[in-house]
């Protein structure tokens, strides 16, 4: 008997490695779809629960992460280069539609911000499952980086008054906590362990309420019209931000678990505030309620494809 040869190598461990990783929190979105429709907490119930996520839980995350890991710039950064370039080139190809798309009002404007912002819930998910808490720290990295670029264009596309940019960046907690971990960090301060463990519960509880709080806030309803920009948008965040990232990122080199993290953070669906975003602003809510559903659906499938590729 001669041993199989490499190439008939059965691909039956690494799609149960893919399955194991993303499985639990598409579980989770799922769950959270399921709940919100079976039961009848009231809307006050899920919008306090959205703001406890984002005020409290998922900042406590963001700071913890980034304040007890070694922050080595030297080694992260072309990764950070990536990751940034990964959203200059989301928000590039989003403003193309501008001219290729005879858009009705606030039609571009609301839905833009879907083409390069990203689900953070899902990004820390995703890189606490490939890489630890080093796969945390450096997704939490990124979005500190992200968020600012990320919110200021899409506010720029929005606001009337520019003059209220700084403003809404300032008020991101999201921002707030991760720039926070970094200073702590690189002051070299230590995290006292009562203060740790308490950051620690806080930072576990925001994963999976957030993931449920993304299936909660599913919608198909609302494009009745203007298919072929909210096409174009969905494809570029899904397949032609993180495939132009993964070029980028073999170029230059990356290790694999940045190489891993930064395509995945590219190939995320976009964030669940962006619906929150454009109704304060006056933007088309229901255009961006479903673009944000269509987008966190069809990453279940897309989000696979990177990663196996990634293996």
């Amino acid at each position: 008997m001669f041993p199989a040869p490499a190439l008939c190598r059965s691909p039956l461990p690494s799609i149960m490695h893919i399955v194991n990783i993303l499985l639990p929190d598409f579980l989770l979105i799922l769950f959270g779809a399921i709940l919100f429709r079976a039961t009848e907490w009231g809307k006050e119930f899920w919008a306090g629960m959205e703001k406890l996520i984002y005020y409290v839980l998922f900042p406590a995350l963001l700071f913890y992460s980034t304040a007890r890991s070694p922050i080595n710039f030297a080694a992260t950064g072309q990764f950070l280069q990536i990751a940034i370039a990964a959203c200059l080139t989301g928000i590039a190809l989003g403003w193309l539609a501008k001219p290729l798309f005879r858009a009705g009002p606030m039609i571009f404007e609301s839905g833009v911000q879907t083409a390069f912002r990203f689900n953070s819930y899902i990004a820390l998910a995703i890189a606490g499952r490939l890489g630890g808490d080093q796969g945390t720290s450096l997704m939490g990295l990124v979005i500190g980086f992200a968020v600012p670029i990320c919110n200021m264009a899409a506010v720029h596309a929005l606001v009337k008054n520019k003059g209220r940019l700084l403003l809404e960046l300032l008020k991101n907690p999201l921002l707030m906590a991760t720039m926070g971990g970094v200073v702590f960090n690189l002051l070299g301060f230590q995290l006292p362990d009562l203060a740790s463990a308490f950051l620690s519960r806080l930072g576990n509880a925001s994963i999976a309420l957030g993931l449920i709080m993304v299936g909660a806030g599913l919608r198909l309803t609302g494009l009745h019209a203007a298919k072929g920009i909210a096409a174009y948008f969905l494809t570029v965040k899904l397949l032609a931000v993180p495939a132009i990232t993964y070029a980028l990122g073999k170029w230059v080199g990356l290790s694999p678990l940045h190489l891993q993290i930064v395509v995945m953070f590219a190939a995320l669906p976009t964030a669940s505030s962006c619906y929150v975003l454009a109704v304060r602003m006056g933007g088309n809510g229901p255009l961006v309620a479903f673009l944000i559903s269509a987008g966190t659906l069809i990453s279940m499938a897309t989000l696979p494809l990177w990663l196996a590729l990634l293996q």
